[in-house]
Formats: structure tokens, sequence, C-alpha cells
């Protein structure tokens, strides 16, 4: 395995206090910084570990274990942690993710108390003139973007209702669109009910739809007709490489199928042309599909790492802040909240688990193969995409 460095950067113009974790003085900013310059403003918000669907590289067959009720972060209390993100630690994305968002009956509830606490923290941030940012003050966006990850079995009928709670954006994870491979890979035939859910995103104003689809062996032949479709039916599809984070710990590196291995598949049907990425935090690298406009992207998680750009921060289903994926060490923000703590005292424990944030992969090595992880104790399905 080859070595890569990571370029990571350093957190400038701003003043440091005299002491922090691990030895290194933190940045006096209320954004959420970590050790090696990185900055996030993307929050994912796991809300159960429940999901619709069995698919093999993610959950068991008999899927995981339920995270009690009482456990659960409530819709008030995702608000208020929503609440205090947008407005005091420079949060600028949320996406829901799961297990299956869809599975909480109160989901409406969910997103309308995001919604709501994100429109009023943007407020605040406005009245005070300016959103901070490491380099100095920075214009605020006029709205701060809810998006949720789904596998939309069900969307359509809530689809409206979610849209009338604040929803902006859906992606939706479909990795064939081969009935018998579906059936196969979620150990459900529910091909047909995740394309009308699509169906009905669209309907309801959510393009573009992103599509999420995990690389792997038994899917790769059929990629190129999951491209075809996303173009047909104008949805922005994006191939993710497989990382170990299996609920049965199957994962190995030998199984991987790499972003090199994909684009010689698409290449023998579409012309791609190299588009870069949106922006220099998205970890998609962009192609341009026949010219374009359509676009397919690679999110090569495994063989060409992205840490050093990593804008986000993740709350498990149980109030937990997690700093990366790989790094097991999580800090319970939703005990604070049942305490009675202040929204300052949540916002230091937050900045103080994002500060500790590990360099990439769960380790702080300043040299670190691409395709090593550190081992982690939660699956994907358990941490929330």
């Amino acid at each position: 395995m080859a070595a890569v460095t990571l370029g990571i950067p350093s957190v400038r113009g701003v003043p440091r206090r005299a002491a922090a974790p691990g030895g290194k003085p933190r940045p006096e900013t209320p954004l959420l910084v970590d050790r090696y310059g990185r900055v996030a403003r993307d929050l994912r918000v796991s809300i159960t570990t429940a999901c619709s669907l069995r698919c093999t590289y993610c959950m068991p067959a008999e899927g995981l274990p339920l995270v009690p009720r009482d456990e659960l972060m409530t819709p008030d209390e995702i608000g208020r942690l929503v609440g205090i993100g947008v407005r005091d630690l420079g949060i600028r994305d949320i996406r829901f993710t799961g297990g299956e968002p869809l599975m909480r009956r109160d989901l409406e509830q969910i997103i309308g108390a995001a919604r709501t606490a994100a429109d009023d923290g943007m407020a605040a941030v406005r009245g005070s003139g300016a959103t901070p940012s490491p380099s100095g003050p920075r214009a605020a966006p006029e709205r701060v973007r809810i998006a949720m990850t789904s596998n939309a079995l069900g969307l359509d009928k809530r689809v409206d209702a979610l849209v009338a709670a604040g929803l902006d954006r859906v992606n939706v994870s479909l990795d064939t669109v081969d009935r018998e491979a579906f059936a196969t890979l979620t150990r459900r035939d529910r091909l047909d009910d995740v394309l009308k859910g699509i169906r009905a995103a669209l309907a309801a104003g959510l393009a573009p739809v992103k599509i999420n689809a995990v690389l792997l062996p038994e899917t790769l032949v059929g990629a190129a007709d999951l491209l075809a479709w996303a173009v047909e039916h104008r949805c922005n599809l994006r191939f993710i490489e497989e990382m170990p984070l299996d609920a049965d710990g199957q994962w190995t590196r030998d199984d991987v199928v790499s972003a090199a291995d994909l684009l010689g598949v698409l290449q023998s049907r579409f012309t791609l042309t190299p588009a870069g990425r949106e922006d220099p935090s998205a970890p998609a690298e962009e192609w341009l599909v026949d010219d374009g406009p359509a676009t397919v992207g690679i999110i090569a998680s495994v063989t060409r790492s992205f840490c050093g750009a990593c804008d986000r921060t993740r709350l498990t289903a149980e109030g937990t802040v997690r700093s990366c994926l790989f790094g097991n060490e999580e800090t319970d923000l939703k005990a604070l909240l049942r305490k009675g703590a202040t929204d300052d005292e949540v916002g230091d424990a937050w900045r103080a688990a994002m500060w500790a944030k590990p360099r990439a992969h769960g380790s702080d090595a300043v040299e670190l193969a691409a395709d090593a992880f550190a081992e982690t104790q939660r699956s994907m399905g358990a941490i929330g995409g």
C-alpha cells in the first residue's frame, strides 16, 4: 500500500488559547475547528438505526439492534442542537440519515423543528452582521439547506409533508436498477417501490435528486445501466467505494471496486470528461457524461483519500458527537441537554469533540496509506451516513 501525505491546511488569522486538547492551542473562534485546520460546516444527523432494507454491505440479515425509543433524540432535542450548530458553531448544511429516516414516524416533526431552528439561527447570525470564519467576516447564506439520505421506500406517501416541513433535498441510496440484483443485494424485492419514491421526490420539486450507489463487484456489470437510467431521469448519480463499515465485518481490500475500475466500465459506453469537484470540500470528483450537462460523480473513499478537506460533524441517533467515521470517541450532547446544560455549555462540548478529530481514517499519523482505516466499533448503519 502506498503512503500518502494528507494536505491538511492550518487555520490562519485568529488568536490562540494557551492550552487545548492534545497539547495544541485551539484558535479563539466559535467555529468547529480541529487540530489540522479543518472547519466543520456540514452536519449529519442520524435519527434511527432501523431500516426497511437489509443491504449486505450495511446490515446483517436480522438488522441492527434498535436504539430504545427513550434513548433516541426527540424532535425538540434535534431542533435545539441544530439551532446551536447554526447560530453558534457555523453549521450551514444539515442532512438527516439513519438507518432509514423514514422509519421515524415523527420525521415531519423532526424536519420542521430543524427548519425552524435553522431559520432562527440564521436570522440571529444576520442580525449580528456577519458569519464568523477563521479568516474574517463572511456574508451569511440566505438559507441553511436541509437534506435527507433515504432508500425512498414509502417516500411517495410522505414527500409532500416533508417538503412542507422544510426539506430541501434528498439523496437516494440505489445500487442497481436490475430487479434481481436489487433483491439479492438488499434482501428485499422492492425496486419498484424505490423507483416510485424517486419519481415522487422529483415531482415534489426536490430535483436534482442525488443517487448514491456503493461500488460492489456484483453490481459493477450494471453500473453503466444505472448511469443511463440516472441520465434519463435527470438524477445526479454518485458511485462510492465501499469502506470497512459493514456490520458483519467481512470487508477486505481485495473486494473493493476502485474508481479506476468503474471508469473503465463506464467509458466503454459513455464519454466522460473530468469536471473536478463542485467545491473543495465535496467528496465526489465529477465527470461530464457525453459532454454534459449530465454528470456522474465518484467518491473514492478508499483509494483517493479526501480527509484533508473533510468539513463534517456527525450526531448519532443517541445524540453523541462523532468527529470521524473511524474515530470511536463520542461526546454525549443529548445527556447534556437532559441534564439542563445551557446552549453555551453544549456548544463548548461540541467544539471540544471536534478539536480532537483524527487526521484521517481514525488516525493521527502524519503519513497514512490511502486504504488504511482504524478499526471502528460501529457500522455505517449505526453511525449514520
